[in-house]
């Protein structure tokens, strides 16, 4: 039986990025998902690293600040799948007042120690491009400054950098039971979902990171009774083709309080989300429904002067935040900060985790990492904060002259297929096309600039073993893939991905 320090389950964000953290403090640890890498919440968010304008109206201070600040160090930790981004705030003349929104946004600009990042600004959206493609009403408007992540990638690399290492990362592996034992620690029985294998681990701490799944974990795999720790929140988005030409972003308030972001996404798209519904089915099944749709097309053509219809949806998606229950009477009220539990239960350790949102996983990670310290007796060092993630190390300012340094090197990549594979992959790229001087010398090419050598790479380094796996998550080339490609690349995995 194979002995680990540490045994998590979940490979979603918070998963990953504890791995990552205790691995790199010296600690031996083992990671189960039951599927693919961010194939729950993690590859379901509206894609934002941000502070969360909306929280400061619920007084949450305390993570509007963490999450600020936390947004240039990630920046600055992998800025090929993190870079920043303007929204326009139209003010609504009907809805919160312009003094309100300009206070908000003085704290936004100054509660996390904004450095690279521009300052909020007014517009007048009657001369601004910005207020070209809004309906005249909206004469008034305000920009400010976040980030864009594209979040399954987020994973895969907390993931990588986690096996680089030491840890072991295993998909599609569902944990069975996990019982303390008479030598205070974990014993851990897990079912590889390919093939059936079943094998036994131990640990001497345990952490839940389950997501969605959390209390399920709790009361499964370890037992327990009566278990109620989160509130199942869904979330869903549509991605429609673009709705104006610029690279700005849309923030728009409803009258239900809530706000719908409008995204420029995939060059020829528009991602507009998100809903807030309570849910309680099984997350594995969640599916937009059509009052969501009817939801989100007509919060966007409140502002948008050319109405957005169900007829404009290209696709869609949808996933449940496992939301910290604080007994708040709407889910849009709910809390977005997590909260960690930790004891001992015969000697061995558990921590549990509940909530969080994408922006703050680094820090939820680092705080798991100085709670199983403590359960360990141990005593290691916070180190992820200044440590980039693989093929992040170019710096911010680098990812152009990587591009321009790609395009050099292999003269047969155009300038966007340099791109895709930059913000992709940043250095890995490089990696990816080797000493190829023709496009033949990567292999077969399945449409939309996805090669041989791309889907190599990431069955080997990033555990891709579908095509779905690549469309959907390692990269978005679904939207851009035609149907004869999509049957190739099922063919190839079905004869390379074991």
């Amino acid at each position: 039986m194979r002995e680990v320090d540490v045994f998590v389950i979940g490979g979603g964000i918070n998963g990953c990025g504890v791995a990552r953290d205790l691995t790199g403090r010296g600690y031996t640890v083992a990671l189960a998902e039951m599927a693919d890498l961010a194939q729950g919440t993690s590859s379901g968010s509206t894609k934002l690293i941000h502070g969360g304008l909306r929280y400061l109206e619920h007084y949450e201070f305390r993570l509007v600040r963490e999450s600020l600040i936390e947004r240039e160090r990630l920046w600055a930790m992998a800025p090929h799948i993190i870079w920043p981004l303007r929204f326009v705030l139209p003010h609504h003349g009907g809805l919160r007042p312009a003094w309100m929104l300009r206070l908000g946004l003085f704290l936004y600009d100054h509660l996390g120690g904004r450095k690279r990042l521009p300052a909020a600004r007014t517009l007048d959206l009657r001369n601004d491009p910005a207020g070209a493609p809004l309906k005249p009403v909206f004469v008034k408007g305000f920009e400010y400054s976040d980030c864009w992540v594209d979040d399954a990638r987020l994973v895969v690399l907390n993931a990588r950098d986690a096996a680089d290492r030491g840890a072991d990362i295993r998909t599609r592996t569902e944990v069975v039971s996990a019982r303390p034992g008479a030598d205070r620690r974990w014993t851990i029985e897990t079912e590889n979902r390919a093939g059936g294998a079943r094998e036994r681990l131990s640990a001497g701490v345990l952490v839940n990171a389950a997501g969605p799944w959390v209390d399920r974990v709790l009361a499964g795999v370890l037992g327990r009774n009566a278990v109620h720790n989160v509130r199942l929140v869904q979330g869903s988005h549509i991605v429609v083709r673009k709705l104006f030409d610029h690279d700005r972003c849309y923030i728009f308030q409803n009258a239900d309080g809530r706000i719908v972001f409008a995204i420029p996404y995939e060059g020829d798209y528009t991602l507009i989300g998100t809903t807030d519904r309570d849910y309680e089915g099984d997350p594995a099944s969640i599916e937009i429904s059509e009052e969501e749709k009817r939801y989100l097309v007509e919060a966007a053509s409140e502002y948008f002067s050319r109405p957005v219809t169900t007829d404009d949806i290209a696709w869609t998606y949808s996933a449940v935040r496992p939301l910290y229950d604080d007994g708040a009477s709407s889910a849009q009220e709910a809390t977005r900060d997590y909260v960690l539990t930790s004891e001992k239960i015969e000697g061995a350790g558990l921590i549990n985790v509940f909530g969080g949102k994408i922006t703050t996983y680094r820090r939820l990670a680092e705080e798991v990492a100085d709670r199983v310290d403590d359960l360990s007796g141990r005593r290691t060092s916070a180190w992820t904060a200044g440590a980039t993630l693989p093929g992040g190390d170019m710096g911010v300012d680098g990812v152009e002259r990587l591009i321009a340094e790609l395009s050099a090197a292999h003269p047969f990549l155009t300038q966007a297929a340099a791109a895709r594979l930059v913000h992709t992959y940043g250095t890995g790229s490089r990696t990816i096309l080797g000493q190829a001087k023709t496009a033949d010398a990567l292999g077969e090419d399945f449409g939309a600039g996805l090669t041989e050598a791309e889907l190599r790479y990431l069955v080997e380094r990033e555990w891709a073993r579908s095509a779905e796996d690549v469309l959907y998550r390692r990269t978005k080339l679904a939207l851009h893939l035609d149907e004869d490609g999509r049957e190739r690349l099922g063919r190839w995995f079905a004869a390379n991905a074991a």
